[in-house]
């Protein structure tokens, strides 16, 4: 009998992925209630697609390429281009309330991009308008079954690979479940910061459960810092969002001077990494950095942007006749559980979509609003896959080996067997493998990522970090966000250039040659001086 898909994470990728997959039965574990918790209800900008006639899917990831320093893969690419309009119309066929002029799609430009093909909702609302419509497709459809506030513990390892997840439930109950096929949709790392744009509880639980059952990591080291979050002391930052530079703001230091010039021909329009580290720089020289949105936006604001004037509202700040205070903030990972373009892993029946996975579409650096439109298509073409009769086992033939220290899969299953469409228990499980750390162990590491692993990096930095998530493990226990912090930093103190997102003020040239960074759990015991060996060149 054919076992439900189980789908991990309640984010845009994973509801779509859950409605596409039919008619398959699907399990849907939501982490927090069903519409809370996902960072996909905060993206402001839009999708990006080539919808204007001015436009291409050839443009459109020729963007992509260039946005990657190097490190984008050119299949990605051009599967997100080929199919992100087709999935724009879908979703506006089931009620997304995208922006028109007439018949015409009401488009922004952001951040190289050589077109304007965001399409937008209420100028900042995509992330959650589309949320809401897909919320309630999802709840009308019968093949999905929700499981509100539950999240996974831990993936299960059947004889050839995943064979589902140890779930626990809002109250603590736990509950073993069964799929032929487990889709990670379970969103990045930025908690792992103490600035970010994103939902806190995101810590980069796909990589360490992942990897744990054998999955490779690639290309963790690249983080996205947003060059204009809110810079008033709240957690998360707000994000102001690029759509506001699209439309004519400009970024000014303390005196009312604009600093980009200088430092791009595009100036505010350049790549997120290079406008990031130059907001960085002001704020650390104490030059101060400020987004000007008075004579472009003005006293439309609140109609045009309400979701960032609200922000400004709650910080004190009107933008409507002052700037805006910003810093780079934690914005998006790039990298993540390895995955082929139809999300595959190499552990067979374990499959991974939007940010927490890593197909090589975004490289070194993520171009602007491609994150939902990754969403978007990666949970169609792995719904494709999925439900393809003879498809294959994943991205290694070779079966996946038990790697769970002894521990058999009947027990890791409470004994039970693999059968039927969702076999489970509710006692309280000796395996739960999540441990949460404790509050002030959790800050002191995001303050620790943020200083030493943040716009700027060094050796010295790194290796502190590091020192210190050795010291959290040995008091805390074996964390998931410290295995996927561990990913992060070891990434960042082997790649010994300076790419995209990562920049090393000690090694502040890049390499001639652009390589993936690929690991597996074993490969962290390796000495963390040795340059990333493990690499493979990009395409």
């Amino acid at each position: 009998m054919t076992r439900p898909v189980l789908i991990i994470g309640a984010g845009i990728a994973g509801l779509w992925a859950a409605l596409k997959m039919a008619p398959r039965e699907v399990v849907l574990l939501t982490g927090a209630p069903l519409g809370q918790g996902a960072a996909s209800g905060w993206a402001q900008g839009g999708v990006s697609a080539a919808l204007a006639d001015d436009d291409s899917p050839a443009l459109h990831a020729r963007d992509t390429m260039m946005a990657g320093a190097g490190l984008v893969e050119a299949d990605a690419a051009h599967a997100l281009a080929d199919g992100a309009a087709a999935e724009v119309r879908a979703l506006a066929a089931i009620g997304a309330p995208f922006e028109r002029n007439g018949s015409d799609w009401s488009l922004s430009r952001e951040a190289a991009h050589s077109a304007h093909r965001v399409a937008r909702v209420k100028g900042d609302g995509a992330g959650a308008a589309i949320m809401a419509t897909l919320i309630e497709a999802v709840r009308a459809n019968k093949h999905i079954h929700v499981r509100d506030g539950w999240h996974a513990v831990h993936l299960l390892e059947g004889e050839t690979g995943c064979a589902g997840a140890l779930a626990e439930g809002p109250n603590g109950e736990t509950e073993t479940i069964f799929g032929d096929d487990t889709v990670l949709a379970m969103g990045g790392a930025g908690g792992l910061f103490a600035l970010t744009t994103t939902p806190a509880g995101a810590q980069g639980q796909a990589m360490a459960m992942a990897a744990r059952l054998g999955a490779q990591i690639q290309d963790p080291e690249f983080v996205q810092f947003h060059p204009t979050a809110l810079n008033a002391d709240l957690d998360p930052a707000p994000l102001c969002t690029e759509a506001l530079r699209g439309e004519g703001a400009v970024l000014i230091d303390k005196t009312g001077e604009r600093f980009m010039k200088p430092v791009h021909d595009l100036a505010e329009l350049a790549p997120r990494d290079v406008v990031a580290r130059a907001v960085h720089r002001q704020n650390a020289r104490g030059l101060g950095a400020f987004l000007d949105c008075r004579e472009a936006i003005g006293e439309t604001f609140p109609d045009r942007f309400p979701a960032v004037f609200a922000a400004c509202q709650r910080a004190g700040i009107d933008p409507r006749v002052e700037p805006i205070p910003v810093a780079p903030t934690a914005h998006y990972h790039m990298g993540g559980v390895k995955t082929d373009i139809d999300g595959r892993t190499n552990v067979s029946g374990l499959w991974a979509i939007g940010e927490c996975a890593s197909s090589g579409l975004h490289g070194a650096n993520r171009l602007a609003s491609n994150s939902l439109a990754e969403g978007l298509v990666a949970a169609a073409r792995c719904a494709k896959a999925v439900n393809l009769p003879h498809r294959g086992s994943g991205l290694a033939a070779a079966q996946v080996e038990a790697r769970s220290k002894g521990t058999s899969s009947s027990e890791l299953t409470g004994g039970l067997p693999h059968s039927g469409p969702s076999t489970a228990t509710r006692s309280p499980s000796p395996h739960a493998g999540r441990i949460n750390l404790p509050h002030l162990a959790l800050q002191r590491l995001r303050q620790a990522i943020s200083a030493h692993c943040g716009v700027e990096r060094s050796a010295s930095g790194l290796r502190e970090l590091l020192a210190l998530i050795n010291a959290l493990e040995a008091s805390h226990g074996p964390a998931d966000a410290l295995l996927a912090a561990r990913f992060i930093v070891t990434a960042a103190l082997r790649r010994m250039e300076s790419r995209g997102g990562h920049f090393r003020t000690d090694y502040p040239a890049t390499a001639n040659t652009a390589e993936h960074t690929v690991y597996t759990l074993a490969d962290l015991d390796q000495p963390s001086t040795e340059a990333a060996r493990h690499s493979v060149p990009a395409e």
